[in-house]
């Protein structure tokens, strides 16, 4: 598997349990190695019922400039917390 350079780390590799940061979060690169306990609180496209119980902690490695949300999870971190079918759902963060 290809990795791409992050914005905060360049070619470190930083696990699977890692998030890009959207432009609401980025504050310049302030953000970069902070963690956030995320959990899916529901559905924003026709995908009935996408969320999966508990919660996952993410580190922020990377920015997400087009990103219209605060968070962008790694495909693992999202498959924790929902069905990855969803591609898109509502989430809430904490520190």
């Amino acid at each position: 598997m290809k990795s791409h350079a992050s914005a905060c780390y360049g070619n470190t590799d930083n696990g699977v349990w890692i998030a890009a940061a959207g432009a609401a979060l980025w504050n310049g690169r302030a953000v970069c190695g902070q963690t956030y306990n995320v959990r899916c609180t529901g559905a924003t496209n026709g995908v009935p019922h996408p969320c999966r119980d508990g919660s996952v902690t993410v580190k922020i490695v990377d920015q997400c400039p087009g990103c219209p949300a605060a968070l962008d999870l790694s495909q693992e971190a999202f498959a924790k917390i929902a069905d990855p079918v969803a591609g898109v759902i509502k989430i809430e963060y904490n520190r």
